[in-house]
């Protein structure tokens, strides 16, 4: 006879996936040891260069670590090498141990798929054998060095693109090495990447299994599930190691035959959210608790970078977040402003404020508050969010807030 599926509501699954991902409860003060643990639960931590207000990975570490110091992630990077940087949904800092898993994909970036992109890749690092050899050579012997200490001596063929990576053909090079494991991020100098060759960045101890596709994807989709909180097969697959999931269907089978997984209905306004949805044994006893009421919501901002809302039709379906990036849009064009962040009050979204830290001044500007779609908030409301930008304040060291755009008379009120 088959098993009734549990049936969950939309806010107990949102509960779930935002306590997994660390945004919930009391956040652990900071030091290496709490930074890492975070790192552990997340699993990645995207990087982007946009630092209008901070650097993404000190935004979504600051959102989950209280007091969070950005020396500690630098110890956890550059000195104990318990962290690096490498692809992940994207370019993102990932953990040592899953080493076995990223090696994967770096022995698979050198394999022809049969995409045009894929060939075109391989076609111009075949076509720059020299360029190749004289990188890794200046590498050896220099590193850790910056990008732009490296001469790259003859090219046999330019990189062409539309965009910044147009003939820049050292970076483009170093890019693909990096991706196929043969160089790493060993520091930085600002936001300047410092390569070395990869024997010499990873520790010793680190695990060098060499995985199948099959087990792979079990490590994979264990680790993606567990960030998710609940998520169906496309979302797994879109998560943590995105879109490297090659045995996907085999292994939800099989975990679900095993009971490592366990199939779920997401229930909104009385009805099934569609798809197949999943929980990872190991969180049921964490989605037992929420659903007898023992949850700790707090108020945080985001960054439009954060795991938590990286996949963007997931955040709308869960959260009614519909949410983009907007430093592509013309000014006049922009709905919540160049980089809004998005305002997570227990679990649900209710604004999204546009900040830029003033470094020169020490002020944090407030250029654009807007309630999120479809909310209406309260000024208990608008009393967290004036919070959460106080405590985003502190984090960045700013003697001072200026409120300089449109914003909600609550808002303004909850602020003074």
């Amino acid at each position: 006879m088959t098993r009734a599926l549990r049936t969950i509501d939309r806010s107990t699954a949102r509960r779930l996936a935002i306590t997994v991902q660390r945004l919930a409860g009391t956040p652990p003060r900071s030091s290496p040891k709490a930074v890492l643990g975070v790192i552990r639960s997340i699993r990645c931590v995207q990087l982007d260069p946009i630092a209008v207000v901070a650097r993404s990975p000190l935004l979504v570490l600051g959102s989950r670590v209280a007091g969070f110091d950005p020396r500690h992630l630098d110890r956890l990077l550059w000195r104990d090498h318990s962290v690096y940087e490498y692809w992940a949904h994207a370019a993102s800092i990932v953990l040592t141990e899953d080493h076995p898993i990223h090696a994967w994909y770096m022995r698979e970036y050198l394999r022809d798929d049969g995409s045009a992109w894929n060939r075109r890749r391989l076609d111009w690092m075949a076509a720059n054998a020299r360029l190749k050899r004289s990188v890794l050579a200046q590498v050896r012997r220099d590193g850790p060095v910056l990008a732009r200490r490296i001469s790259g001596g003859l090219t046999g063929e330019s990189w062409r693109s539309s965009g910044w990576t147009n003939e820049r053909n050292v970076d483009r090079m170093l890019g693909f090495l990096w991706a196929s494991g043969r160089v790493m991020v060993a520091g930085r100098e600002g936001i300047q990447k410092q390569w070395d060759l990869t024997e010499r960045v990873l520790p010793p101890n680190v695990p060098r299994e060499r995985l199948s596709d099959l087990e792979v994807t079990r490590r994979a989709v264990d680790r993606s599930l567990h960030g998710l909180g609940v998520g169906t097969p496309q979302q797994i697959k879109t998560h943590f190691t995105r879109g490297r999931y090659p045995e996907l269907q085999r292994v939800l089978a099989e975990f679900e035959r095993t009971g490592r997984i366990e199939r779920v209905t997401v229930d909104h306004d009385g009805a099934p959210i569609p798809g197949t949805w999943y929980v990872h044994r190991d969180d049921r006893p964490l989605l037992d608790r929420i659903e007898r009421g023992r949850w700790e919501p707090r108020t945080t901002m985001l960054s439009p970078f954060d795991n938590l809302i990286a996949d963007r039709a997931r955040s709308e379906l869960l959260f009614d977040l519909s949410y983009r990036m907007e430093i592509y849009v013309p000014k006049d064009q922009r709905r919540f402003g160049y980089y809004a962040m998005p305002v997570l009050d227990g679990d649900r979204f209710v604004a999204l404020v546009d900040p830029a830290m003033d470094r020169a001044n020490g002020r944090l500007l407030v250029r654009a508050v807007h309630a999120a779609p479809e909310t209406k908030p309260t000024a208990e409301v608008w009393c967290s969010v004036a919070g959460a930008v106080r405590e985003l304040a502190a984090s960045l060291g700013a003697t001072e807030i200026e409120l300089d755009g449109p914003a909600p008379a609550g808002f303004r009120t909850a602020l003074r």
